[in-house]
């Protein structure tokens, strides 16, 4: 038998499976998730349960979201499992999260993200984030970086400020390749995001915003003059406030924030 087949099933790239098996890893995460019998828990990803076993003894019942068609009828078809869970067979990309909210309650999401669809996938979250109380994310460990980087740093970038608009996060464990079968090439991380309330997300356009920073970020050795050139001129960015020679990494949040809803003012 391969490392490639865990529990009698054989991981399948496309869908980007690495299945973790690591006790003390699954038990901190598990902790950090916290599980309540209360709980309105929605699992991306479940794959072979090792998360979602201990999550649905602590609570009872949980939805999944799992696009493997095998897994999906092997979680419905779980002796244990199979009653205690809502199973959603499908695409967590194109996902309407929305739709399992019940009386008010918020959502606690969490997962083994496929680390291949990583970005996209927490993108399409994020769209959700009114709906969301907290989310708790296995993830490649460079990802968890570039998400909690700050100004400053090499890692700063579109993810950085994307992540830091919707949500609070926190670097949780780190999980190295040993913990999973098969073990991809690459360190892991959990990480927790905890979204913030809509008052505090200021931008008058989310879609500029992500513009605002595509631009700045698509050619980050450019100084600010050059990389939004396309958007506003040195003299319209000098007029927010905005040093025109630095490069994108240097600026903070809120500066991003400001230049673009500076150009849903003025250029609508």
């Amino acid at each position: 038998m391969t490392d490639k087949v865990h529990l009698g099933h054989r991981a399948r790239k496309r869908f980007g499976q690495n299945f973790l098996f690591d006790e003390m890893i699954i038990d901190k995460i598990v902790s950090a998730i916290d599980p309540k019998p209360e709980d309105n828990l929605v699992e991306i990803g479940p794959g072979l349960g090792a998360i979602t076993e201990p999550v649905a003894e602590l609570s009872g019942h949980l939805t999944v979201v799992e696009l493997d068609k095998d897994l999906a009828q092997r979680l419905i078809e779980h002796p244990f499992l199979g009653p205690k869970l809502t199973v959603n067979q499908g695409d967590a990309m194109t996902f309407d999260f929305a739709s399992l909210v019940r009386d008010d309650k918020k959502l606690k999401v969490f997962g083994n993200l496929p680390y291949n669809i990583s970005t996209p996938l927490l993108f399409h979250l994020f769209e959700f984030a009114d709906n969301i109380e907290h989310m708790h994310f296995m993830l490649q460990k460079e990802v968890v970086k570039r998400m909690v980087a700050g100004p400053g740093s090499k890692t700063f970038g579109r993810l950085s400020v994307m992540t830091q608009y919707y949500c609070n996060a926190m670097p949780v464990i780190e999980v190295p390749p040993e913990c999973f079968k098969p073990a991809p090439k690459v360190d892991s991380a959990v990480i927790r995001l905890i979204p913030k309330k809509p008052e505090q997300r200021t931008a008058k356009s989310v879609k500029i915003l992500n513009t605002v920073c595509l631009e700045a970020f698509n050619q980050r050795r450019k100084t600010l003059r050059n990389s939004l050139g396309n958007l506003l001129t040195a003299e319209e960015l000098t007029s927010i406030g905005i040093d025109v020679t630095l490069r994108a990494e240097r600026l903070s949040l809120q500066q991003f924030i400001d230049i673009a809803n500076w150009i849903y003012d003025n250029k609508q």
